[in-house]
């Protein structure tokens, strides 16, 4: 059995970015995932650089503008990074600003003429858009290039992990329920379609409070991501036909086109809700230290860098 400094466990877009904070710092890091990267839920996100779903509210706010200056800088090389930088709408009542609207720069109010029809106030602001598979691939080969490894095989308790590192990091996301245990890790169901883009060029997002539909556009490389549904506690992963046609006809709405441009693909993801992230560290009864960093809800890629700054800290504060 290989042996780590650092395990990390969790393949997703929280697991890499806190390995390749960990690696790039001079530490030996496995991360160790069921999943392969393209097969967890980060894969299915959308991508847009904005918080979502994610508390506490004053935390994710500073993970989520470190996030913005990285992804802000990686969009220097898109093809690379799958990081574009891509101005855009989001509708919304609140009148604001709060922390997070306080601290993008360029972020105004839209015009009238620059909102769709049925839509009364909203923001403007060029942000990070993430092409996820590609995003994902190159925090691979990034933590490949800082000497991390990677292992595709689970483990059924922390305990296990601990046995193999004298420091785990747990981002296990959902499986977090059955890993840590911890039960207040729940699924919010997200349904996509992917479709042809009929020349959307502006990401467009309407999604207030807890509401189980949402209206977002978002155009990537691969086609333009339509959504979305967020339902509590939904565990299916198979799409839902009049679900997608539901989504279809909100994103045409705003955008004509969308309702005749041609169906690439249909996606759901669950995402790992909590009340609250859980980023924290504690010693395991073997004395090994576990930093826990899960619970992020829709805003993964969103507070990754953040979060993975505060990892970095916790195990150099609590380490032996």
């Amino acid at each position: 059995m290989t042996t780590s400094d650092v395990i990390v466990i969790g393949g997703g877009v929280i697991g890499l970015t806190a390995a390749v904070g960990l690696a790039e710092s001079g530490r030996a890091v496995r991360v160790v995932s069921r999943d392969p990267a393209l097969d967890t839920a980060s894969a299915v996100a959308g991508g847009l650089c904005w918080p979502y779903r994610v508390r506490p509210e004053e935390r994710a706010v500073a993970w989520s503008v470190r996030s913005l200056h990285v992804l802000a800088e990686l969009a220097a090389c898109p093809a690379e990074t799958g990081v574009r930088m891509v101005p855009g709408t989001v509708a919304e009542a609140g009148d604001g600003p709060d922390g997070w609207h306080a601290a993008v720069p360029g972020l105004r109010r839209a015009t009238p003429d620059e909102l769709p029809r049925g839509f009364g106030q909203g923001w403007r602001a060029r942000m990070p858009l993430v092409d996820m598979p590609t995003h994902l691939r190159y925090l691979e080969q990034r933590l490949a290039a800082a000497g991390g490894t990677l292992q595709r095989r689970p483990f059924t308790s922390l305990a296990e992990a601990a046995r193999e590192a004298g420091t785990v990091v747990n981002c296990s996301g959902l499986g977090a329920r059955d890993l840590v245990p911890d039960v207040a890790v729940r699924p919010v169901q997200g349904q996509v379609v992917i479709a042809e883009n009929p020349g959307v060029e502006e990401w467009f997002v309407a999604a207030g409070g807890h509401a189980e539909t949402l209206t977002y556009i978002l155009p990537q490389p691969y086609g333009v991501v339509l959504g979305g549904t967020a339902r509590e506690g939904a565990w299916s992963r198979e799409p839902d036909p009049a679900t997608a046609r539901a989504i279809v006809e909100r994103c045409a709405l705003v955008h004509p086109k969308l309702a005749h441009a041609r169906v690439l693909a249909h996606r759901v993801g669950l995402r790992p809700a909590r009340a609250a992230v859980r980023l924290e560290a504690e010693r395991l009864p073997d004395g090994a230290l576990c930093v826990h960093n899960y619970g992020h809800g829709g805003a993964g890629v969103t507070v990754a860098w953040g979060c993975a700054d505060e990892v970095l800290r916790l195990t150099a504060d609590t380490a032996p």
